[in-house]
C-alpha cells in the first residue's frame, strides 16, 4: 500500500514544482524521491495498481533491462537468440543482446547468461560504473575490490542495503543505485543526468516535472478508436484522471489525454469552456484565446489553426474549448447546432458576482458594448457572458449553449441536510464524486472550497443552496450558503473615533494589509471595539465591518491555536499583526515570537466551519 501511495504522488507532478536535491552529502534520498525519479525516467515502474514490489530480488535479465533504460534506450524484440538460455522469444532477449553489445554485461564461461539468477551487488555495481564510462582498466587489484571502492567513493551506495560483493540485490537496492547514478559524475566529470539530455535548475537540482514533461507526448482528444492512435498499449497503463489515480474505463469522449511511454502512464483531463470567442491573440498564428472571459493559452497546432485567419472560427462564434494540462487549449469544437464535426459543451454552474457593461471586438475593426454577467463558477474560474438580461448580482445560474449562444438560466434551489464525514468522502447519504466542485456563496461574494474543508461539519437546508448528482448518484456540484466564511476578507479595526457629541463614529482599519478609513457618520457599524473584524465587500471601500470573537492568550502550534484548554484551527490565510505603541503592522505566522502576548479572533466554532481569522501579537509587559 505504501508503494502505491508513492506512485499516486505522480498524479500531481504536472501541477507541482517538485525538485529533488542533487548529491546531498551522506544522506540517502527519500524513498518517495527515488521512486518518482526512476518512474519518470522509465527505469522502473510499478504494476497497474502502482505497486513497486521493492522487497523482491532482481534478476540479471531485469537489471540489464533497467540499465539500458537508464541509458534512455528502449529495445524491441530480439531477432536471434543471444544465449542458449535466452532464446529470441524470451521477454528480455533484446535487452540482453543490447547490453552485451554495449559492454555493460557478459555471459558466464559456460556460455550461458543465467537470466533468472539474482544479480549480486558486485555485478550491479560493475554495470552502473560502466554507465559512467569506467571499465576494467580503471581498477587495480582483484575484482571487485576496486569497483566497490569506486562505488562508495561516488556515493552510489546511499540507500542500498546489500553489503558484500555477493549479496543479492532487491528492487529497492536497484532503485537507489539508479537514482544515485543520475546525480553522480561520470569518468569525464559530467553529471550523468545531463548526459541523457536532461537539465538541472539554477540550484543544481533535479526537476521531476521536467523529467516527466520531457518524455510526455500528446495532446490527443479522445474519440472513437482513440486507443488505436496511441503508440503504446493503453490496457496495461497507469491512468490518472483529473490528477488522481483512476482506471482506463473512466476516460471518455472529449477528454484530452497525454502519455509517457517510459512510465507506461496516461493522464486525462476533462476541463472545457463554452462561450463566445471574445479575443484571439495573434490571429495570424494564435497563441491564446479568450472565451466567456477566460483566457487560455493554445498548445496544439490543430487548435491554433482552427482559431487563425485560415481556420473556421471567428470572433463572436460560440465554441467549446477542450482544455488539457495547465488549462491549455488542445482542441476547439462548435456547439451542437453550430459548426464543427464534433461538439462538446460545458454546463457551468455558479453565482453572478457582478453585472457590467463591457466592450468587445466585432471582428471587423470595430467594437460593441454588451450587458455582461460576471459569473464565478464551481470550478473556481471567473467567466463573462454577454447579452444576459433579467439577472442580478447574487443570482445562482447555469450556463448552457443554446442556438449558437450561451444563455444563463436561473437555478431552482435544491437543498440538502446532513453531516460531512471525517474523511470528507460523503455528505449525508450521498458520496462526493472524485471531481466534485464546491462553491460557498454569500450574496455576490463566493469562493471555491474542497471537500476536506467541510470534514466533520453538519450542513442544513440553510447551508445548501443547490446540489447535483452525476450518473453514479454522487454529488459532483454543490453550492453552499455561507457555510465556511472563507469568501470574506479579515483584518483589524485599529482606531474608533467619535464626534464631540458622540453622535457620529469613524473607523480606521487594516484588512489583510489594505489600510483605510470610514469617515465619521451617524451610521454605526456592529464593531465592539479595536480588534479583529470580518470585512464585507471590497477592503478598500468596505460595505461593512463585523466584530469577531476574541481569545486572550494561547499558543500557535502548527496550523492550530491552543487557548483555554481547547484547540482551534487557523484559517489558511490567517491575518497576523504585531501591535506596537498602538500601531498595527502586518506580519507572518513565522514572525511570531515565543514571548509574544497573543489575542486570536474567530468567526464561529470549528464544528460550524469557523476558523481563527486574525491574530494580534504584542510584546509581554515585564
Amino acid at each position: 500500500m505504501k508503494n502505491r501511495l508513492f506512485s499516486l504522488a505522480l498524479a500531481g507532478v504536472l501541477s507541482l514544482s517538485l525538485v529533488l536535491p542533487v548529491g546531498a552529502a551522506g544522506a540517502a534520498a527519500s524513498e518517495d524521491q527515488a521512486i518518482q525519479t526512476v518512474n519518470a525516467l522509465g527505469i522502473m515502474v510499478g504494476d497497474r495498481t502502482g505497486s513497486m514490489d521493492l522487497s523482491r530480488s532482481v534478476t540479471r535479465a531485469e537489471f540489464v533491462t533497467m540499465a539500458l533504460k537508464a541509458m534512455g534506450r528502449q529495445i524491441g524484440q530480439a531477432a536471434s537468440s543471444p544465449y542458449p538460455d535466452v532464446p529470441w522469444s524470451h521477454w528480455a532477449a533484446g535487452y540482453v543482446e543490447a547490453g552485451v553489445a554495449a559492454g555493460l554485461v557478459s555471459g558466464y564461461s559456460d556460455g550461458r547468461f543465467r537470466p533468472s539468477s539474482t544479480i549480486t551487488l558486485a555485478e550491479g555495481v560493475t554495470i552502473a560504473l560502466r554507465l559512467l564510462n569506467y571499465g576494467p582498466d580503471d581498477f587495480t587489484g582483484a575484482y571487485p575490490t576496486g569497483q566497490l571502492a569506486q562505488y562508495h567513493s561516488l556515493k552510489l551506495d546511499r540507500g542500498v542495503t546489500a553489503q558484500s560483493a555477493a549479496s543479492p540485490m532487491t528492487r529497492r537496492d536497484a532503485m537507489y543505485l539508479f537514482y544515485n547514478l543520475m546525480t553522480a559524475k561520470n569518468k569525464s566529470g559530467a553529471v550523468y543526468l545531463e548526459t541523457l539530455g536532461h537539465k538541472r535548475n539554477a540550484a543544481g537540482e533535479i526537476d521531476l516535472v521536467a523529467l516527466v514533461s520531457d518524455a510526455m507526448e500528446g495532446p490527443l482528444v479522445v474519440s472513437g478508436g482513440w486507443r488505436d492512435r496511441l503508440p503504446m498499449d493503453a490496457s496495461g497503463a497507469l491512468v490518472y484522471r483529473q490528477g488522481k489515480l483512476s482506471a482506463l474505463s473512466t476516460v471518455k469522449d472529449g477528454d484530452v489525454i497525454y502519455w509517457n511511454r517510459a512510465m507506461n502512464a496516461i493522464w486525462a483531463y476533462s476541463d472545457r469552456v463554452t462561450g463566445t470567442i471574445q479575443a484571439v491573440q495573434n490571429s495570424d498564428s494564435p497563441t491564446a484565446v479568450t472565451v466567456a472571459g477566460r483566457t487560455c493559452q493554445i498548445e496544439s497546432a490543430a487548435a491554433a489553426y482552427a482559431l487563425s485567419d485560415l481556420g473556421e472560427y471567428r470572433l463572436g462564434d460560440t465554441v467549446t474549448l477542450l482544455l488539457g494540462r495547465n488549462g491549455a487549449v488542445a482542441a476547439v469544437t462548435g456547439t451542437p447546432s453550430g459548426t464543427g464535426s464534433a461538439a462538446y459543451t460545458s454546463q457551468r454552474i455558479g453565482v453572478v458576482t457582478a453585472i457590467e457593461r463591457a466592450q468587445y471586438s466585432d471582428g471587423k475593426g470595430g467594437t460593441y458594448t454588451s450587458r455582461t454577467a460576471v459569473v464565478l463558477a464551481t470550478d473556481g474560474q471567473t467567466y463573462r457572458y454577454e447579452n444576459q438580461a433579467g439577472l442580478s448580482a447574487g443570482s445562482l445560474v447555469q450556463a448552457e449553449a443554446v442556438a449558437d449562444r450561451v444563455t444563463l438560466r436561473p437555478l431552482t434551489a435544491a437543498s440538502l441536510s446532513g453531516s460531512v464525514d471525517r474523511s470528507a468522502a460523503r455528505l449525508g447519504r450521498y458520496p462526493f464524486a472524485g471531481d466534485v466542485e464546491i462553491l460557498d456563496v454569500s450574496g455576490s461574494a463566493a469562493v471555491r472550497v474542497y471537500p476536506q474543508r467541510l470534514a466533520g461539519m453538519s450542513l442544513n437546508e440553510g447551508n445548501v443552496s443547490y446540489y447535483h448528482l452525476n450518473g453514479a448518484g454522487e454529488i459532483d456540484r454543490l453550492v453552499l450558503k455561507d457555510a465556511t466564511g472563507d469568501m470574506y476578507a479579515y483584518g483589524v479595526v485599529t482606531r474608533i473615533s467619535s464626534s464631540k457629541d458622540g453622535s457620529m463614529k469613524g473607523y480606521d482599519y487594516d484588512v489583510g494589509g489594505t489600510a483605510g478609513s470610514i469617515p465619521l457618520s451617524s451610521t454605526r457599524l456592529p464593531v465592539d471595539g479595536v480588534g479583529g473584524v470580518r470585512c464585507k465587500g471590497d477592503p478598500s471601500a468596505p460595505a461593512g465591518l463585523y466584530s469577531l470573537t476574541a481569545l486572550r492568550g494561547g499558543t500557535v502550534e502548527g496550523s492550530t491555536l491552543r487557548a483555554g484548554g481547547k484547540t482551534y484551527t487557523l484559517a489558511d490565510n490567517v491575518a497576523v499583526y504585531r501591535v506596537k505603541n498602538g500601531a498595527y503592522y502586518k506580519i507572518t505566522l513565522a514572525q511570531l515570537g515565543q514571548s509574544d502576548d497573543l489575542t486570536a479572533w474567530y468567526d464561529r466554532p470549528d464544528e460550524q466551519g469557523g476558523r481563527i481569522r486574525v491574530i494580534t501579537a504584542a510584546e509581554q509587559q515585564g
